[in-house]
């Protein structure tokens, strides 16, 4: 595979209150890494072609799913969902979902999370930043962010034992502090975009698409 070439993502923004008010989940890349090295990110990752045939217990929102396929191909709406809720198992090893059976083998990279007991939910994600990486970086992605309570994660939101070792110093970051830390400009620019949205459950007026490419590199909503 090019890892240069384009490639679809998703990203899972956790939040939940904290002592110091709203807080996020983030965690740091290895100094070692192709892309970002060392930079604090929200969990997040690439879309893997399985991703399209996980079974979900429950599906997103109406509004959600017909943003998300603004410009998708058929299948890809699950796509997106199944990859940040995987993304977000193997890198803090937390559970987007609800007790359930498979309706049979899961697919390779989901056996872990099948493992658990637990089937993945899109219940209470929103679909809230598109932003394509612009050229010439070593890795480019069409990144999907989706924000989501810690309230939907099945069991103790603080029990990162079962991660896997791409993200370190996983941690819970007050919105107020966030910005202290090393962050990748497009991970300051979302969360000065979903601050608000923290504040209730209801989906944005429209989703911001950065598009950055040779010829455009400008922001519209997808509505």
């Amino acid at each position: 595979m090019d890892k240069t070439q384009l490639r679809d993502a998703a990203t899972i923004i956790l939040y939940r209150e904290g002592a110091e008010g709203v807080e996020v989940l983030m965690g740091q890349r290895g100094a070692s890494a192709a892309f970002m090295p060392n930079k604090f990110v929200f969990p997040g990752g690439a879309v893997d072609a399985v991703d399209a045939t996980v079974p979900f217990a429950t599906g997103p929102d109406p509004l959600c799913a017909a943003r998300l396929a603004l410009e998708a191909g058929e299948g890809q709406v699950t796509a997106f969902l199944a990859a940040a809720v995987r993304e977000l198992w193997e890198e803090t090893g937390l559970i987007l979902g609800v007790p359930g059976a498979w309706p049979g083998a899961a697919p390779k990279g989901w056996r872990g999370f099948a493992a658990t007991g637990h089937l993945p939910s899109a219940e209470g994600l929103r679909f809230v930043y598109r932003a394509v990486t612009p050229p010439g970086r070593p890795r480019r992605f069409d990144a999907r962010f989706f924000l989501a309570p810690a309230s939907r994660v099945a069991g103790d939101a603080d029990d990162f034992s079962r991660a896997e070792d791409e993200l370190s110093l996983l941690q819970w970051i007050p919105l107020t502090r966030a910005r202290s830390f090393d962050l990748p400009f497009i991970t300051e620019v979302v969360l000065g975009e979903v601050a608000e949205l923290t504040g209730h459950d209801a989906p944005p007026d429209g989703v911001p698409f950065v598009k950055n490419d040779d010829l455009v590199a400008g922001i519209r909503r997808l509505r």
